[in-house]
């Protein structure tokens, strides 16, 4: 410390007013961040309570998966093989007319892991994982028709306009990078088509549209308009929004009621984040050579769901909250929807899937993520145990499917729920789609009586009226 009889040289004035006003100028642009996140909608939030989950990854079977021929094994099923069920409900499947006898599963059962869970031989790379998963065999739906059991399985209500599971998960928690999307959805091969009901299975439905989720294309480029465009350079491109953001201000402020308004202002800096952030998130060329050959990149049969469980890896290390995966297009031999052929049907999708989602499992629990990302796994609905007259395959069937979670707070190497003997139908604590998403939005630090969102004069929940958790499952 100088005494009144010292002074400073001049530099040493300059040096210590210069790093003091630095300090100043840091502080008030932190603060300037820090106040511009507060406002955007999607800030991230305080969980209800405290639990492990900070991301979800959802790897949608999309066409409805056969729990006797996956993780449901039914060793009934080869007893009664070619006999009649009686008593059978022809208007439990979609094809009344088309009612066979009991079919047994064509594919072979061992068991793995210290659990000793049984699996299909369709999953030999997952099965090594058993021990990291909670299987729920008694869940059940209530349509047996693909749009409105996506409708359903997606957003609780059986009809279009409601929000989906990612669009009230983010907006429960924000996201914690605000230069990605906080919810991001990716599909099939385009040759394949989208799962019926297209965009709504991720849309935002009532919520501010800021909390739908963004649809990554399977082929060219992820994201439109993610490079500049002509010879702009990026400062160009901030002075273009920051007018335009000006303008939408005085617009908005004439009208407060559009909530819409404010929405597309945060699009569009999310959009110019985005150009920035998202080229490097998206690019898995930057992995390595043995993590590529872990998922299963290159090689013909898995490369597209390959590179999208690597992405998806990569946006969940960058903070964000929700990504959901299809595997399969609209119907039929497009997706899991195996009427003709469960053999092929499931053999050919299973083959797509099984090394990739095992690498994500594996690549997520050394990289210490496994614990803090929520994997779901399953599709809309379940299928019968009969076959389908006509070929080898097998109707859909709402009364009975299987989910497994991993992760997140999940307890590992457990069963819960059961099917009849030949599971056909969800039996012993049986597991609504409302109880399903109440245990993943609990799993995320969520209650789902209290994520509600006002409007028409009463609140709104992703769970309806219904859903209760199921603890049984959480660590």
């Amino acid at each position: 410390m100088k005494t009144m009889t010292n002074f400073y040289t001049r530099r040493e004035l300059l040096r210590i007013c210069g790093g003091g006003m630095g300090s100043l100028a840091l502080h008030a642009l932190l603060a300037e961040q820090e106040a511009e996140a507060a406002k955007s909608p999607l800030a991230a939030k305080e969980q209800h309570f405290t639990a492990k989950a900070k991301s979800v990854i959802w790897l949608f079977m999309n066409g409805g998966p056969s729990q006797v021929d996956t993780w449901d094994y039914k060793p009934e099923l080869e007893k009664y093989d070619g006999q009649e069920l009686e008593g059978f409900d022809k208007n439990t499947g979609f094809f009344t007319g088309n009612v066979g006898p009991i079919m047994k599963s064509p594919f072979q059962f061992s068991q793995h892991g210290e659990s000793g869970t049984w699996v299909s031989e369709i999953f030999p790379n997952i099965a090594k994982h058993v021990d990291k998963m909670a299987f729920l065999h008694s869940c059940y739906t209530e349509s047996n028709n693909h749009s409105p059991a996506l409708f359903m399985i997606n957003t609780g209500m059986k009809r279009m306009g409601f929000p989906s599971v990612g669009s009230w998960v983010t907006y429960g928690l924000g996201t914690e990078n605000q230069n990605l999307p906080s919810f991001v959805t990716m599909s099939d091969p385009l040759n394949r088509g989208l799962p019926k009901g297209y965009a709504q299975n991720w849309g935002a439905g009532f919520l501010p549209s800021v909390y739908q989720g963004t649809w990554l294309k399977p082929q060219g480029d992820p994201i439109d308009n993610l490079k500049l465009q002509g010879k702009k350079n990026i400062n160009q491109q901030r002075a273009l929004l920051d007018a335009l953001k000006s303008l939408n201000e005085d617009h908005a402020i004439t009208r407060p009621d559009e909530s819409d308004l404010e929405t597309r202002i945060n699009s569009f800096e999310l959009a110019y984040r985005m150009q920035q952030a998202a080229p490097e998130a998206l690019d898995i060329g930057n992995e390595t050579q043995e993590i590529h050959d872990l998922y299963g990149v290159g090689i013909k049969e898995c490369d597209h769901f390959a590179k999208q469980c690597l992405v998806a890896r990569r946006m969940v290390e960058r903070g964000v909250r929700f990504i959901q995966i299809y595997s399969g297009g609209n119907e039929n031999a497009r997706s899991w929807d195996g009427h003709n052929s469960i053999s092929k049907n499931h053999g050919q999708f299973a083959g797509e899937t099984d090394r990739p989602i095992a690498a994500l499992l594996e690549d997520l629990a050394q990289r210490g993520l496994l614990d803090s990302t929520l994997i779901v796994w399953g599709g809309e609905f379940g299928r019968l145990s009969i076959v389908q007259k006509g070929g080898t395959g097998r109707d859909h069937n709402p009364h009975a499917m299987t989910y497994w979670m991993a992760g997140g707070g999940v307890k590992g190497g457990m069963h819960y729920g059961s099917t009849n003997e030949i599971g056909n139908e969800a039996v012993e604590n049986r597991i609504s789609v409302n109880d399903l998403h109440a245990t993943m939005l609990h799993l995320c630090g969520l209650d789902h009586q209290k994520l509600t969102y006002h409007l028409n004069g009463r609140d709104f929940r992703l769970t309806d009226v219904a859903g209760n958790v199921v603890q049984e499952i959480i660590a």
